[in-house]
């Protein structure tokens, strides 16, 4: 019985690793992808200001 019992702690403990694991890769690709999202928005050209565009439905 003391196997049984020791058996399970070892699973649940791997299983909580592995868990954390998952949590921490996933949390470190949101990130990247939040910077990525980041860099594509600093390479758009500015917003036109007033006066920079022509109105072509006039």
């Amino acid at each position: 019985m003391m196997e049984s019992i020791a058996g399970m702690a070892m699973d649940m403990s791997a299983a909580q690793f592995a868990t954390n694991y998952s949590i921490s890769v996933a949390k470190k690709m949101m990130d990247t992808q939040e910077l990525a999202g980041q860099e594509l928005l600093n390479m758009l050209p500015p917003t036109p200001g007033k006066g920079d565009f022509i109105d072509v439905y006039a």
